[in-house]
């Protein structure tokens, strides 16, 4: 048997403990403190959404596998990612069923948090309860025994950030695992109209499923026409297809019965309310429809101004040791392929995105920082007004904040968006807003093309472009949302209401930040890396062969050899000029040149197009491999951004200007040149319908913008 095998059997041994609760209850926190650095990433079975496995060790117990549960509100599942969190809960859909399940209530609102609870109970699940915030909660905290007590269920309080009741927890855990309570607990009882509906919901679920009242529950209010649920059979729903005023009656019967419970037993244990007063006096500055939106913008200044200035010094040592490293390699090994290959195309490829790798992880690490403290949630509150202008859902802002990192996690968290139609909108133009990935595009142009002045002898202009183009992608998305959901039939649709809960400000835990910028800098190296080592080795290959032009139109060894040693650099120039152009890759460039001149590009800037289509930073890992193969002896140790300041057109003029560098910035904030978005659209939309349409509809507008900028700019004589 295989060492993977063998240890697959082996966890698939060890009990299983779900984490589970609302959002922002300190469940990441908890997770951290129960698992250490021993969790792993990976997806649900079948299933793109990050999943989180770790390992605890229980005293009495043993090691047991910790899972990581995305927050949710409910049970009542009507989207995708509610049904995740049901069947990882229940262990449907091939999952191991739990074998204790640990709740997080904020002890801050309890009794609202205390939902769940019930609702696990009803399933019968084994619950323990991790009473969290009870430091921001203080006296308003409830005793954690005469909790339990009421709950039925033992409840720990537990401050995991600081260690607190950790301990009391694994100790708790281990008796449940010990002695795992199966009983479907009901803290409210169904009338005679809605058991008659339990009975026969209960005759008709699948034979994988609980046979219990919650699951024939669940099915009468989550299972409905329009609802985005899969697996469920067309006999259920034919059962549970119910008038919308049945189907509200059963809703309030739930809720309300289990908030009765509620009120009457839990809420008598809060003999204080706690004190937001506070989070009121700030929320009436950050949250104000004006104030707060200039807060806002000068925070996003602030944060990306900080990202170009502070990681430019970090940008040219990189620049500088890859240019060494290259040009060492070259001298140990003079005219070798192998010494070519690897310098133009591993480290000229790599290492030309791998330099902006601190940019990335500045803006992974402040937006963490701005999540965690409770701001983030205030600034989707802040823009509902605006995006409803635009007919965007309120909760479609944290995704398309989420593009600015990435697209491809960003499509994915729509899922937390209701309806269909408002996730397809939100995935029509979260492209649009500025990812991570055009940042070493941005930093390449801007730092190559535009002179670092200051604005009024103050304001850096090369800072005030980077938020420029930011700006200037979030303005495009809002726009296109407006336009898009007038002019598609499929998009065309009332828009609901936001609701949102605003969690307090907290300070912004440092360990689970980093463990997230840890997380999301991985993926987005070792993704980003196979992708770049691919491309720039066929690009590299596309570059340097065929290695002597087909048609020369001279003899460059004979001419280079009978002039004089001063002049041999300039027709060494001219003769590897020819033979990039008769390369493969310049043949591509060459047929797209007609289609992108009017754009101001050339043909190497249509090579460098080309592999942006693999993912946007490659077209950095391209420009490095395309002006690293230039065999001027003074020019190896240049940087791409001088290269880039020196190249010349055939009569003499600079290739690259400003007005070329503000064409490209705009077609490169346009495009959707990356095909693992397209996939995730794919994907998440289940039709390859609207990856095309997106691909199309973005391409024919970044050339249409970057055209009317550079043909306007030529006629203003810029």
């Amino acid at each position: 048997m295989s060492e993977r095998s063998t240890q697959s059997k082996s966890e698939s041994s060890r009990p299983l403990v779900a984490l589970a609760g609302h959002p922002n209850t300190g469940k990441t926190t908890l997770f951290n403190a129960l698992t250490g650095s021993r969790a792993r990433v990976g997806n649900y079975p079948g299933i793109t959404v990050e999943r989180r496995v770790g390992e605890a060790n229980l005293e009495g117990v043993g090691p047991v596998d910790v899972v990581d549960i995305p927050g949710t509100y409910s049970l009542v599942a009507r989207t995708g990612e509610e049904q995740i969190a049901l069947d990882a809960m229940l262990g449907l859909v091939g999952q191991r069923r739990p074998d204790a399940v640990v709740i997080c209530v904020d002890a801050t609102q309890f009794v609202r948090s205390s939902h769940l609870v019930l609702q696990a109970q009803e399933f019968g699940l084994p619950v323990l309860v991790a009473l969290t915030m009870t430091d921001e909660a203080k006296q308003a905290a409830p005793d954690p025994v005469e909790m339990g007590r009421r709950l039925q269920c033992e409840v720990v309080s537990v401050l995991a950030a600081q260690g607190r009741g950790v301990a009391e927890l694994n100790a708790a855990l281990a008796r449940r695992l010990r002695n795992p309570d199966r009983r479907e607990i009901w803290h409210w009882q169904p009338t005679a109209w809605l058991r008659k509906l339990l009975d026969q919901t209960r005759a008709a679920l699948p034979a994988e499923w609980p046979a219990c009242d919650a699951m024939a529950l669940w099915a009468l209010m989550s299972v409905e026409t329009g609802d985005e649920l899969h697996g469920i059979p067309a006999a259920l729903r034919q059962v549970v297809h119910l008038p919308s005023e049945a189907r509200k009656h059963i809703d309030d019967e739930a809720i309300l019965g289990r908030y009765a419970f509620m009120d009457a037993t839990l809420a008598p244990l809060g003999h204080h309310q706690p004190d937001q007063s506070l989070t009121e006096r700030v929320d009436r500055i950050l949250i104000h429809p004006w104030l707060g939106l200039l807060i806002f913008l000068l925070l996003m200044f602030a944060l990306f101004e900080g990202l170009f200035a502070g990681a430019n010094p970090v940008i040219h040592l990189i620049e500088k040791l890859v240019a060494m490293a290259g040009d060492g390699l070259k001298h140990a090994l003079p005219g070798s392929i192998l010494a070519h290959f690897v310098a133009d195309g591993l480290l000229a490829g790599v290492g030309a995105v791998a330099m902006f790798l601190p940019q990335i992880l500045a803006l992974f690490f402040f937006l963490g920082l701005l999540e965690d403290s409770g701001y983030l949630a205030r600034v989707a509150f802040l823009m509902d007004r605006p995006m409803r202008a635009m007919h965007l859902h309120g909760r479609a802002f944290i995704p398309l904040l989420a593009g600015f990192a990435c697209a491809v996690p960003a499509i994915l968290s729509t899922r937390t968006i209701e309806r269909r139609r408002d996730r397809v909108l939100a995935m029509m133009v979260i492209p649009l807003t500025t990812c991570s990935a055009r940042l070493p595009v941005y930093t390449l142009i801007i730092g190559s093309l535009f002179p670092a002045r200051r604005l009024g002898g103050v304001l850096p202009t090369q800072g005030l472009l980077v938020v420029f183009m930011y700006a200037f992608g979030m303005a495009t998305a809002l726009l296109a949302a407006l336009i898009l959901s007038r002019a598609l039939p499929p998009l065309r649709s009332r828009r609901l209401p936001l609701v949102l809960e605003l969690p307090p400000y907290r300070r912004p835990r440092l360990r689970d930040v980093l463990g997230m910028v840890w997380d999301r800098s991985r993926r987005f190296v070792t993704d980003a890396g196979t992708l770049i080592v691919i491309c720039s080795v066929l690009l590299w290959g596309l570059l340097d062969f065929p290695r002597e032009p087909a048609r020369p139109s001279r003899d460059w060894k004979a001419t280079i050899a009978q002039v004089e040693v001063t002049a041999r650099p300039q027709l060494e120039r001219a003769a590897e000029a020819e033979r990039m152009q008769q390369s493969y890759a310049g043949r591509i460039g060459k047929l797209m040149e007609p289609a992108i001149a009017p754009l101001g590009f050339d043909w190497k800037i249509g090579i460098g197009l080309v592999g942006a289509f693999a993912a946007r930073e490659v077209f950095v890992a391209t420009m490095g491999v395309v002006y690293g193969l230039e065999p001027d002896a003074a020019q190896t140790s240049l940087t791409l951004r001088e290269k880039l300041r020196q190249e010349k057109r055939p009569d003499g003029t600079p290739l690259y200007t400003p007005l070329v560098g503000l064409s490209l910035l705009l077609f490169f904030a346009l495009a959707c040149q990356c095909t693992s978005t397209l996939a995730a659209v794919r994907r998440e939309t289940g039709s390859l319908r609207w990856p095309l349409f997106l691909f199309a509809y973005t391409s024919a507008l970044a050339w249409l913008v970057s055209f009317a900028v550079y043909q306007t700019g030529r006629v203003l004589g810029l």
